[in-house]
């Protein structure tokens, strides 16, 4: 495609000559629809590729409007209710936020009203209006992302940051992503400095990107250092397998990386009914954040949710000043606990 120099702002029939469909179709896809309305993915595609060369914007009225700051950042979770116990997922990138606000002179507004009027989860457009409006440009974060409204958004030109990676097909939404890639490619190299060459690998339930992360830096990680594999298929089996757990008692895999902590937590009661202890007889490291409790520090990870959340903010205030910012994502390291529930191999 070859777009022309103009000299005033695209509009959707300049999309979809340049596409080469139909202006509902641009529609559609810009608002998210394309999957309930059957559009080919390469009609997609090539209304992603025009809109990107003639830097389109659907709601050019709203971009006149945020030219005038009004110092207010938007949060919005797509959960039923905002987080309100220290120990919610999300509470601490709710805390970095806040901080980080305070600190640069904005003010927060809390999106908290059902948009859909339906189902109880929270969405962003209601009657077709983008409540986010209101303010200069919002963070959102939340497990049940609703990524036909985040194309929407991003193609109508809101600036937003989203924490956690998610894919949002022909769609670049800026994201602050937890490194949990490399994390766990680390995790599996902590194990082999300690003599692991048989790793076993449990999987929770959950089919995010996050936990897609977790288990290709595994995967990548086991394939790169030579190590075997010791799961029948880590990618497919969820929770704790008992014929498994048999095979690892009898010394299949010297070395077990699970998911969550509740996962970790039942491990060592199974494997504790097997005659096995962790970390004597197997060593065991958690990909998540993991306290410590009666029996000692679990080997896991740190997710920096209060910078995470302060760094959102730097970057969505980049990106007011600099609309060219909008897309892109920004990965977070997370740091590596040293725990008690890595040993050295028995053999």
């Amino acid at each position: 495609m070859t777009a022309r120099r103009r000299d005033k702002a695209p509009s959707q029939a300049d999309v979809a000559r340049l596409a080469g469909v139909s202006q509902s179709a641009v529609s559609r896809v810009i608002s998210g629809k394309a999957v309930t309305a059957r559009i080919p993915e390469e009609t997609r595609q090539r209304v992603f590729e025009a809109v990107r060369e003639l830097g389109y914007v659907a709601n050019p009225a709203a971009r006149a409007m945020r030219k005038q700051r009004n110092n207010l950042l938007g949060v919005h979770t797509f959960e039923r209710v905002f987080p309100r116990v220290h120990e919610d997922f999300y509470f601490e990138f709710l805390l970095g936020v806040e901080e980080r606000a305070e600190e640069t002179g904005f003010d927060l507004v809390l999106f908290t009203s059902n948009g859909s009027g339906g189902d109880g989860e929270r969405k962003i457009y209601k009657n077709g209006t983008n409540r986010l409006n209101l303010a200069d440009g919002s963070i959102l974060l939340g497990v049940a992302t609703d990524r036909g409204e985040l194309a929407r958004l991003w193609y109508e030109g809101h600036p937003f940051v989203h924490i956690g990676r998610r894919e949002v097909p022909g769609a670049e939404i800026p994201q602050i992503i937890p490194d949990y890639r490399s994390a766990s490619a680390q995790i599996v190299e902590r194990l082999a400095r300690h003599g692991h060459r048989r790793l076993g690998y449990v999987r929770d339930w959950q089919e995010m990107e996050p936990y897609e992360d977790r288990r290709l830096g595994y995967a990548e990680a086991v394939d790169r250092l030579g190590l075997t594999n010791a799961s029948p298929d880590f990618n497919g089996t969820v929770g704790l397998d008992g014929a498994w757990l048999d095979e690892v008692a009898r010394g299949a895999a010297t070395a077990i990386v699970v998911e969550s902590v509740g996962l970790a937590q039942s491990l060592r009661e199974q494997l504790a009914v097997r005659g096995r202890k962790i970390p004597d007889d197997v060593s065991v490291a958690v990909l998540e954040a993991a306290p410590a409790d009666l029996s000692g520090q679990w080997d896991s990870l740190v997710i920096p949710r209060v910078e995470i959340g302060r760094l959102a903010v730097d970057r969505l205030q980049a990106m007011l000043d600099d609309p060219e910012l909008r897309t892109g994502s920004v990965l977070m390291p997370c740091p590596l606990i040293t725990g008690t529930t890595i040993a050295d191999a028995n053999d």
